[in-house]
């Protein structure tokens, strides 16, 4: 589900009144209402890598619950490790598997010994990384004592899946999100109002901007491979002209979906 679609201006009106008007007195139905809009956010573009993120996150869980009451150096270290190989494994299968079997593959075709090709086509999971690394920090964290593990599964599944911060960052670490699913909260108008103002830069910035730019003419000099005949010895400035509508892009789009988050 993306921030500019109208499934999100739906979706969000929805959880908003829900959250607020609804369950606005009871905490932990808000928490369950964050984890369960989350995992429909993120379930809506594939459901089946729901369960990478729920195995993320109970992994994490009672890996930090183990390592505050672990006493031993060598049984913390153990289930550190086994925190680190369980996230950067996950991570590393679905986001480089095909990149590194398909550079293995080319390299013996060089070398005149073409080998079967096994790849798996694996999709990529929108997000992987950031909340990998999220959960990975929060039992880092709590390895150097620098954090004590949550028991409540509930905010600790919210703040892993927390949709707006899910699929593109920042990541966040558990000693400044965590514990804002402890606190209560109370509607406030104005940073309501503008928050909707943030939201509607961020869609205009996102939608009339960046998506009416004439896009494939703006890069062409990144993307000529001769100069035109007429440039001559300006080619090399052309070529770099092509920079600067990228960095536009760049300066626009992303903080656009950040605006919007």
């Amino acid at each position: 589900m993306l921030f500019n679609s109208l499934d999100f201006a739906v979706f969000l009106p929805i959880v908003f009144v829900l959250y607020w008007f609804v369950l606005g007195k009871n905490l932990k139905a808000q928490n369950i209402l964050i984890v369960a809009s989350s995992y429909l956010f993120y379930g809506w573009w594939d459901w089946r890598f729901l369960a990478l993120i729920a195995f993320s996150t109970l992994v994490d869980y009672f890996v930090g619950i183990q390592l505050y009451n672990a006493k031993a150096s060598s049984h913390r270290k153990l289930l550190l490790i086994l925190s680190l190989l369980i996230n950067i494994g996950l991570l590393g299968f679905f986001k480089y598997y095909n990149f590194f079997l398909d550079n293995f593959v080319d390299a013996f075709i060089v070398l005149g010994m073409p080998i079967k090709d096994n790849t798996l086509n694996i999709i990529l999971p929108v997000g992987i990384s950031f909340y990998t690394f999220q959960t990975m920090s929060y039992s880092i964290d709590i390895y150097r004592k620098k954090l004590k593990p949550t028991k409540d599964l509930v905010a600790f599944s919210a703040f892993v899946s927390f949709f707006p911060q899910l699929v593109a960052g920042p990541i966040e670490r558990a000693s400044n999100l965590l514990p804002q699913f402890y606190q209560k909260r109370k509607f406030d108008y104005s940073q309501a109002t503008d928050g909707l103002r943030q939201i509607l830069w961020g869609l205009f910035k996102k939608i009339v901007i960046v998506q009416n730019l004439p896009i494939p003419y703006l890069i062409t000099p990144l993307s000529t491979k001769e100069a035109p005949y007429c440039l001559g010895q300006y080619f090399l400035l052309f070529r770099y002209m092509g920079i600067f509508p990228v960095i536009l892009i760049l300066r626009l789009a992303h903080p656009g979906y950040l605006d919007s988050a």
